[in-house]
C-alpha cells in the first residue's frame, strides 16, 4: 500500500512538473516572438535605402498520396493560394487504387489551360479556417510547376525517397499529407525560419479540422495540447519530433542524411530524430513554428484511432530504441543537455508511467471509496481543465467565439482525455507485445490502408 502512495506521489510530482515546464515554457515563448516580431517592424517603418529584392529559393511541396481522390483537390487548392511565389507541386502516386491519379492529372491540365483559377479556400482573409462560407480566391499559378509521379505501393517513405532523389528542384523541401490543407501564408513563412542559417528543419502547426463529433472534438483538444508543448521544446532546444503534416526541410540536409528510412513504422519521426543524431542540435536546429498552419483530418472511427495510435507508438518506440545511444550522453559540443538529459529520457518515462496509469488510477479511487472523499478526483479534474482551459485561451489562431466554445466543451473533456489514455495504452501494451518490431527492424515495404474521410472540411 505504501509503494502505491509513494507511486502515487512520485506520478503527481512529474505532471506537474511538466504542466508547470509546459505553461512557462510556451508563454515565455510567446512574449519572446511578441517582442521579436514588434522590433521587426520597427526595423521595417524605418526608411532605407532601396535594394534589390533577392531571388526567393525554390520550395519543393512533395505531396506522397495512396487513394486521396477525395481530398487531393483541396489539398492542391491550398498550395496554389499560397502567397509564395516559387513553389512547384510533386505528387507521388504510391499505388493507389482510386482514381488519385485521374484526379490529378485533370487538375494539372486546368492549370496549364487557364491562367486565372478559382480556388476553393479554407480560410478566410484573417487566417483562420472557415467553413460556413463558401469561399473562394482567383490566383494567377501560371508560372507554378505540377508533376505527378506514379509508383507501386511502397509508402510514404519511399515515396518521398523518389521524389526527393528524382524529380526535386527546390532548395526546401516540404511534405505534405494529401489529406491536409495549408494556410495561404504557411510557406512564405516556414522559408522565413531559414534565414537563420543554424535552422535545418521547422515542424509546423498542425491543427486538427473541427468536428461536431465527441472523437473529433478530442483530437482537436490534444493536437493543441501536444503541440503547445513545443513552443517550450523549442526555446529549450529539445525539439526532435518533426511530423509529416507541412514538415519543411533543407534540401542538402536530407541528402547528407541519406533520405528517409524505411524500417520504422513513423518515417516522419525517424527523418527528424535521425538528422538531429547525425548533426546535432548546437549548431544546427530543429524548431517550431507556430505560425505555420496547417489543417488535417481527424480519424472518423475509434477503430480507426486504435489502428493509428499502434502505428505512432510502435514508430515512437522503434525509433527511441534506434537512437538509444543518445539518451543520456554527454556531449556539450555537438547535443544540448535539455535534449540528452531531459527530453529523451523523459520521453521513456512518460511511457513508463502511462503503462502504470491503471494501476494508480484504481488506487485514486480505491483512496477516495475508503475515506469517503472526492478530494483528489475533484483535485485533479480541476486541474486538467485549467491546463486545457491555458492552452487555447493565448492561442494566437482562435478567434474569441472559439475560445468560448471551447471552454464550454474543456468542462467535461476530462472524461474523454482518459479514454484516449486508454486507447494509448492499448498501443503501448500492442507494441510491447511485438518487442521483436522494436528491437529486430527490418527494412520492409510499409504499404498504405487510408483511413476514412470525413464529409467535408470544418473549421481550424
Amino acid at each position: 500500500m505504501l509503494f502505491f502512495l509513494y507511486l502515487l506521489a512520485f506520478a503527481n510530482f512529474i505532471n506537474i512538473f511538466h504542466i508547470g515546464l509546459y505553461t512557462v515554457g510556451a508563454n515565455s515563448y510567446d512574449i519572446l516572438r511578441f517582442k521579436k516580431e514588434r522590433d521587426l517592424l520597427r526595423k521595417q517603418q524605418r526608411p532605407s535605402r532601396a535594394k534589390k529584392t533577392p531571388r526567393l529559393a525554390l520550395v519543393s511541396v512533395v505531396i506522397p498520396a495512396h487513394d486521396e481522390a477525395r481530398v487531393i483537390r483541396r489539398t492542391l487548392d491550398s498550395v496554389l493560394i499560397s502567397s509564395y511565389p516559387n513553389i512547384e507541386i510533386i505528387v507521388v502516386n504510391d499505388g493507389s487504387t482510386d482514381k488519385t491519379a485521374t484526379v490529378v492529372r485533370d487538375y494539372i491540365k486546368r492549370v496549364k489551360k487557364r491562367r486565372d483559377l478559382r480556388l476553393r479556400s479554407y480560410f478566410t482573409a484573417a487566417g483562420f479556417a472557415s467553413s460556413n462560407k463558401r469561399r473562394y480566391v482567383r490566383v494567377n499559378r501560371a508560372n507554378c510547376r505540377i508533376k505527378i509521379v506514379s509508383q507501386r505501393n511502397q509508402g510514404k517513405a519511399a515515396a518521398m525517397n523518389n521524389a526527393i532523389k528524382n524529380h526535386v528542384k527546390g532548395q526546401f523541401i516540404m511534405c505534405l499529407d494529401a489529406d491536409s490543407i495549408l494556410q495561404p501564408k504557411a510557406v512564405e513563412r516556414a522559408v522565413n525560419y531559414f534565414k537563420d542559417y543554424h535552422v535545418i528543419g521547422v515542424a509546423a502547426n498542425v491543427r486538427v479540422m473541427a468536428s461536431k463529433t465527441m472523437l473529433g472534438k478530442v483530437q482537436r483538444f490534444e493536437h493543441m495540447i501536444g503541440y503547445r508543448s513545443k513552443k517550450f521544446y523549442s526555446l529549450a532546444n529539445c525539439e526532435f519530433i518533426v511530423g509529416g503534416v507541412a514538415s519543411t526541410y533543407r534540401k542538402t540536409v536530407i541528402k547528407k542524411v541519406k533520405f528517409y528510412d524505411n524500417d520504422t513504422m513513423t518515417e516522419d519521426i525517424g527523418l527528424s530524430l535521425k538528422i538531429v543524431a547525425q548533426k546535432g542540435n548546437r549548431k544546427h536546429r530543429v524548431v517550431y513554428a507556430p505560425d505555420v498552419v496547417a489543417l488535417t483530418e481527424g480519424v472518423q472511427t475509434f477503430n480507426d484511432l486504435l489502428k493509428q495510435r499502434y502505428r505512432w507508438k510502435m514508430g515512437n518506440l522503434q525509433n527511441l530504441f534506434k537512437y538509444r545511444s543518445l539518451i543520456g550522453k554527454y556531449d556539450p559540443k555537438k547535443y544540448s543537455r535539455a535534449l540528452t538529459m531531459y527530453r529523451l529520457p523523459m520521453a521513456i518515462l512518460s511511457e513508463v508511467l502511462l503503462v502504470l496509469e491503471p494501476l494508480l488510477l484504481g488506487y485514486i479511487i480505491y483512496l477516495s471509496i475508503v475515506y469517503h472523499t472526492l478530494g483528489i478526483l475533484i483535485g485533479a479534474y480541476i486541474t486538467i481543465t485549467i491546463y486545457t482551459m491555458s492552452v487555447f485561451w493565448p492561442d494566437e489562431h482562435l478567434t474569441l467565439s472559439d475560445k468560448l466554445k471551447m471552454s464550454l466543451s474543456a468542462l467535461w473533456i476530462y472524461a474523454l482525455f482518459y479514454i484516449m489514455d486508454t486507447v494509448q495504452i492499448f498501443a503501448i501494451f500492442k507494441s510491447l507485445r511485438l518487442y521483436q518490431n522494436i528491437i529486430h527492424r527490418e527494412i520492409s515495404i510499409a504499404t498504405w490502408v487510408s483511413p476514412k474521410r470525413a464529409r467535408q472540411v470544418a473549421s481550424a
